[in-house]
């Protein structure tokens, strides 16, 4: 895998339109580099941050992006719960890896910008409560290279809501701001 020069720091608040590492396939070999977080299409003013596994062969806007998937790593992910009338932010992590990929689509702006988008799944049962939408996630290498190189109905088989175990804790409204991106946007918060 080839990698651009690039800086990874431990991230904890991504926000969209923020650049963050990406793996992808570019002339032939895998390839790790910075990409911005939201894919504006010519038609919209409004990046469009995810995409729904249901829908994306039949939207255009993505439908021309399938043969540029990518993986985005992770080692969690937020969720906000209507409690009252705030929004509580929830960490979800997986109990059986610290680390995966969320499946994605990547687009080459014309400028030079690339950007991505993070495909969504139905959520389990287990987080119907919190969501009922949830990333695309693999776990293992087979995945991921599926994901990347297979032909593409075997890729769109990958899409399904995550079949194991999640962990879901509430964290500290410090999440809701991009500004805030340290270790205390991932400490559980008791009550």
């Amino acid at each position: 895998m080839r990698a651009e020069r690039v800086h990874i720091v431990p991230r904890y608040n991504i926000a969209p339109t923020q650049s963050v590492p990406v793996i992808n396939v570019g002339q032939g070999e895998r390839r790790l580099s910075l990409m911005r977080w939201g894919v504006t299409p010519a038609w919209s003013k409004a990046a469009l941050i995810n995409a729904r596994a249901e829908t994306i062969t039949s939207k255009a806007t993505f439908r021309r992006l399938l043969l540029q998937r990518c993986l985005v790593p992770a080692d969690g992910f937020y969720e906000w719960k209507l409690e009252g009338r705030k929004k509580t932010p929830y960490r979800v992590t997986l109990r059986e890896t610290s680390l995966f990929a969320f499946a994605g689509l990547w687009s080459d702006g014309g400028d030079g910008e690339r950007s991505f988008v993070i495909i969504t799944t139905s959520a389990p049962t287990t987080l119907q409560g919190l969501h009922d939408r949830m990333p695309a996630i693999l776990t293992l290498a087979d995945q991921h290279e599926a994901w990347l190189s297979a032909p593409l109905l075997d890729a769109l088989a990958l899409l399904h809501a995550y079949p194991g175990e999640v962990n879901v804790a509430r964290v500290s409204p410090l999440v809701n701001s991009p500004r805030v991106d340290d270790a205390r946007c991932i400490q559980a918060e008791l009550g």
